[in-house]
């Protein structure tokens, strides 16, 4: 029974992402299908039903919860109006809490970066703090470009390629910045693991503790 519910959880979740994950995409295919209130209805579901049965393995809290809870409002503005301009802005609203969940740990410290970072190792030097704020400042600002254009593209261009952009190429420039940024704190920092990655950049860039 246990492992049938987790089965279920799982799924659920699944479920939950991908329609986050996803929705740029489902967004030009449903309108053009069903037309924008369905859309909106069908997508609401999915994510809301995700988020209920999946409660157990869905993201909890900021930026998780809020992310949620503001889709669905838009998914049911968009229901009503019948109107699909405003599933346009979902990309803007998910780089907006990014950013204030980035940005405002700038302020409030400390950087969000840091707090991931001391999760696995406690004992941060100064330069690894201050590397640590400073890509979370990288990260501020790629939520706001990215969100911009985002914007841009949703008042000035085809839903094509604002679902292109939105949908595939913004996800394919946040694990470049991902893998930018693993290859940069590895060459300044060293810290390796275990794992395969991790040894072929020992390999290929030695211990920067040994310098």
């Amino acid at each position: 029974m246990s492992r049938a519910r987790a089965i279920a959880g799982g799924a659920a979740a699944a479920l939950h992402a991908s329609s986050l994950f996803l929705f740029p995409l489902a967004v030009l295919a449903g309108v053009r299908l069903l037309g924008p209130r369905a859309t909106a209805l069908l997508l609401l579901a999915a994510i809301v039903l995700g988020a209920l049965l999946g409660r157990r393995t869905a993201p909890r809290g900021p930026p998780g919860l809020l992310l949620t809870s503001a889709v669905a409002v838009l998914l049911l503005v968009a229901a009503a109006l019948d109107d699909a301009r405003l599933m346009l802005a979902y990309p803007v609203l998910v780089n907006a809490i990014f950013l204030a969940q980035f940005a405002g740990t700038l302020v409030h410290g400390p950087p969000l970066v840091e707090r991931i970072a001391r999760r696995q190792v406690p004992d941060l030097s100064a330069s690894e703090v201050r590397y640590c704020r400073t890509v979370t400042g990288v990260w501020s600002v790629f939520f706001v470009l990215n969100g911009a254009i985002a914007a841009a593209l949703a008042v000035a261009a085809s839903r094509v390629w604002w679902a292109l952009y939105t949908g595939v190429l913004s996800y394919v420039l946040v694990a470049l910045l991902f893998a930018v940024e693993y290859v940069v704190r590895k060459a300044r920092f060293g810290r390796y693991g275990r794992g395969p990655v991790d040894r072929a950049l020992f390999a290929l860039l030695g211990d920067a503790r040994a310098r």
